[in-house]
């Protein structure tokens, strides 16, 4: 009897080689797809044991579409495109890769925070069309060592970007109401509420999940609450923060300005009042990528798939 095909719902890697390796060891075809609808995705993946999913969207009626007792992998370490209560009401287990871009997410998050700091994508732009300037026409650059950076989130990614910030002397406050502070101060990082961070942070970067409580966490109350001179930035979720209410706050200068990885929804519209600022950066949610991350997500989800296969228990087990 042949075997259920393991199916791919989507994906933007170059290839697939470790699911396709999973396949030939279990004795499966591999069924890759560039699903980006509901209806699609329940075509694609029906009756399927194993689905890999990075984007597409995994409801309620696409899991009812698969085997019983199938496994949903999300490529990646959000998984709010997939119906979690859903999942657990019909018996799918999800998986998510939480651990494989770690370092790259940090690295970019790190790198888009010193460019707004010390102001290098304004001063090229001025300098292209301004010709030239003085160093302090752009208003006042503070010194590392008196920049205070608030972290909303201290997981993996959170953590990795304090340790890349503490060489430069920054001062490092946090607020994440699921980690005792005591460890937090332990790693050299003052916990605070999250209105005191908003109102002390010289830049505040966005390291939690999206959930219903905090969807536009950082939305016009939030940015009232922030220094005038304050940057942001988000390499988390996109639903985090009100686009519409940063703009105006930018626009006004209530916020000096801001570096987004990540968009709600994705692609970014192309009317968006986000695209007119020159001192917000933008990425196009292109923070996990590298060369090393890629290889590594795609090879840590074959071998979560692996164990789903064997019926082992799950690495990285969400429902």
């Amino acid at each position: 009897m042949s075997r259920a095909p393991i199916v791919v719902t989507d994906h933007a890697f170059g290839g697939l080689v470790h699911e396709e390796s999973l396949a030939r060891e279990t004795g499966r075809t591999l069924a890759a797809h560039q699903c980006t609808s509901e209806a699609d995705t329940m075509t694609a993946v029906r009756d399927a044991e194993l689905v890999f999913v990075n984007f597409a969207p995994v409801t309620a009626d696409v899991l009812g579409a698969l085997a019983p007792g199938a496994t949903v992998i999300r490529y990646g370490i959000g998984y709010d495109n997939v119906d979690i209560d859903a999942a657990r009401r019909l018996g799918v287990r999800v998986a998510n890769v939480p651990d494989y871009g770690v370092d790259t997410v940090a690295d970019h998050t790190v790198a888009c925070l010193l460019t707004l700091l010390r102001r290098t994508a304004a001063f090229t732009s001025a300098v292209r069309e301004r010709g030239w300037l003085r160093a302090g026409d752009l208003g006042p650059i503070r010194g590392f060592a008196e920049t205070t950076v608030g972290l909303i989130g201290t997981g993996r990614i959170g953590r990795a970007v304090a340790e890349r910030l503490r060489p430069f002397r920054f001062r490092i406050i946090a607020h994440d109401p699921y980690v005792d502070p005591a460890d937090l101060e332990a790693a050299g990082i003052e916990a605070v509420t999250l209105d005191a961070l908003l109102s002390r942070a010289d830049a505040v970067s966005l390291h939690a999940p999206l959930t219903e409580q905090n969807r536009h966490l950082i939305g016009a109350r939030s940015l009232a609450s922030m220094r005038p001179h304050a940057v942001l930035v988000n390499t988390s979720r996109g639903g985090l923060v009100d686009e519409q209410a940063l703009a105006g706050a930018v626009r006004a200068g209530a916020l000096a300005g801001a570096a987004l990885d990540v968009f709600d929804p994705e692609p970014l519209a192309a009317d968006s009042p986000l695209r007119d600022l020159d001192n917000v950066i933008l990425t196009p949610h292109a923070a996990f990528y590298s060369v090393s991350s890629l290889d590594a997500l795609q090879r840590l989800a074959a071998e979560e798939g692996g164990r789903a296969l064997r019926g082992e228990p799950l690495r990285c087990r969400v429902a």
